[in-house]
């Protein structure tokens, strides 16, 4: 677990009465010099909790080989998003976040991979051959805030049955944070995970403004008409940055 949103670091402390819990502790912004290196000692600690727990040694060699593997999902994900750019878009929106949801139980990376790049090629040949699974008229939305996962049906499919297409998803699952890789020939593996995850534009960072200004260019990526905020209940981070996300979006007449 991590010290991210209120919820969640106090649903960890239920959480360790029925598992083990290891909880890494976040620095709640990432613009203090001393911030990456706090950060870095976590994830030392985690190391040495995991090689305890499991009697297993993390080489450096295994961390640089499950690096690559994590950003070739990464790069497949984007190609995946990136499909979206053309109008009208290759995909329904509801397919991307379907095909995400279904990585989430496919515990095999490399078949994971596999499923990406195969249904990225297929929409490819698809499109190519002229077909077009979503009306040029169709609204060009842009989904952003919470984890959009849980409300495929709820939202989603909402949007795409009346009119809409989702064509950036713009959450913790989407582009902005899968755009992030890894750097895999880093003098010390550990602290290029470790930076790399301190980088994820998060609303429990303070201040955020990174997610924002990744907003705008992705509105202007992926020539939005409209930009919908998910807030899941109890997240107030993103209800409270939901405030400045609009005005963004007033500003840039969207």
């Amino acid at each position: 677990g991590e010290t991210t949103c209120d919820g969640k670091k106090k649903m960890y402390e239920l959480l360790a009465e029925l598992k083990d819990v290891h909880i890494l502790q976040l620095p709640q912004g990432q613009d203090r010099p001393y911030a990456k290196d706090i950060w870095y000692e976590e994830i030392c600690l985690f190391r040495e909790a995991m090689e305890k727990k499991f009697g297993v040694e993390i080489t450096e060699e295994n961390l640089r080989k499950a690096v690559k593997k994590r950003n070739r999902l990464r790069k497949a994900l984007c190609s995946m998003y990136q499909l979206q750019e053309t109008c009208p878009p290759a995909l329904k929106g509801t397919e991307m976040m379907l095909a995400l949801q279904q990585g989430t139980f496919t515990f095999d990376l490399e078949k994971q991979i596999a499923n990406i790049e195969n249904k990225v090629e297929q929409a490819r040949k698809a499109y190519a051959a002229g077909e077009r699974p979503v009306s040029a008229s169709a609204k060009r939305i842009l989904l952003t805030g919470c984890p959009s996962g849980g409300v495929i049906q709820k939202v989603g499919m909402v949007i795409e049955n009346n009119g809409g297409v989702i064509v950036c998803l713009d959450d913790c699952s989407g582009e902005r944070t899968n755009k992030l890789l890894i750097d895999e020939n880093a003098d010390d593996i550990l602290r290029a995970i470790a930076d790399r995850y301190l980088s994820i534009h998060c609303s429990v960072m303070t201040p955020n403004d990174g997610r924002i200004d990744n907003t705008k260019e992705m509105v202007e990526k992926y020539k939005v008409d409209g930009v919908i905020e998910v807030v899941l209940q109890a997240c107030h981070t993103f209800n409270v940055e939901a405030t400045q996300m609009r005005r963004m979006v007033e500003d840039a007449g969207i």
